[in-house]
């Protein structure tokens, strides 16, 4: 059978991504931020995991305004990233494990979620960028199946916190029903606190922050009753990437042990929180 073995969440800035391309992880504005990986990369060398599945938000590359579903996930043999601005440069193609997409999509229709079945699918920062912060090998990357699950955070109306909880919830119990024995990781990304634009730029509210790295593990079902509204008042516009990690946290059993962890300030004006989850016993 399929199962979860563990859940990381991660910021996905694209500065991160250009800080890898020009080795720049020693330098001393990024050194503390790069520093936390290590204990997570280690544990995924040992772990072995089989998939990742990328809970992350478009930003324009695969979706716009004009088309921009809530939730939306990739069922390809492989995932392309294009360029997208922010002086990033394309990657290689990340590998897709469409059979389990499938098993997934289905499942969550059959739970009464409407998804958007993508069988091409372009990924941007928000994807790439976790996968080269977990898998800094470039062969190592290239091993790993991926699934790719887009959340609307661009265009209001957004998913509210609780909806996502659920969603997590179904898909942990799809990969659960899943018969081939499989080992996956859920990668919850984005966040945390951070507004990039209007009176409010460069926003930051570190209290909360270290709040929600709290609950999330404790109890995530606390942060689930925030609105959006109230997200982006304490944590700012893009502050409501929270509701990324929610979809991982309830992918993940009720009680979980915390393994490792990170709060770091300021990465290009974000609260940027890691952590590293296993399902308790």
């Amino acid at each position: 059978m399929a199962r979860i073995i563990g859940g990381i969440t991660t910021s996905h800035i694209p500065a991160i991504g250009n800080a890898i391309t020009r080795g720049q992880m020693e330098d001393p504005y990024w050194k503390p931020f790069f520093d936390a990986y290590p204990p997570v990369q280690t544990w995924l060398d040992e772990a072995k995991p089989d998939v990742a599945i990328v809970i992350y938000n478009d930003h324009g590359l695969n979706f716009f305004l004009d088309k921009m579903p809530t939730f939306a996930i990739g069922a390809a043999p492989q995932y392309l990233n294009d360029d997208e601005g922010w002086g990033l440069q394309p990657l290689p193609p990340f590998q897709g494990d469409p059979e389990l997409s499938w098993h997934i999509i289905n499942s969550l229709v059959a739970d009464e979620f409407d998804i958007c079945s993508c069988q091409e699918m372009l990924v941007d920062h928000g994807f790439t960028v976790p996968m080269s912060l977990m898998f800094p090998d470039q062969a190592k990357r290239s091993a790993i199946r991926t699934i790719p699950v887009a959340v609307n955070l661009i265009q209001h109306p957004l998913p509210t916190p609780a909806r996502c909880y659920k969603l997590g919830q179904a898909i942990g119990r799809a990969v659960a029903s899943y018969e081939k024995d499989t080992k996956v990781v859920v990668f919850g990304t984005g966040g945390l606190s951070h507004q990039l634009d209007g009176q409010r730029a460069g926003f930051i509210n570190k209290d909360f922050d270290l709040m929600c790295m709290e609950k999330i593990v404790s109890d995530p079902e606390a942060l689930a009753r925030y609105s959006i509204h109230d997200l982006v008042r304490l944590a700012g516009a893009q502050g409501a990437e929270l509701i990324l990690w929610l979809v991982m946290r309830g992918a993940m059993s009720e009680k979980v042990r915390k393994l490792h962890s990170n709060y770091h300030i300021p990465i290009s004006n974000t609260g940027a929180g890691l952590l590293l989850l296993e399902n308790a016993a």
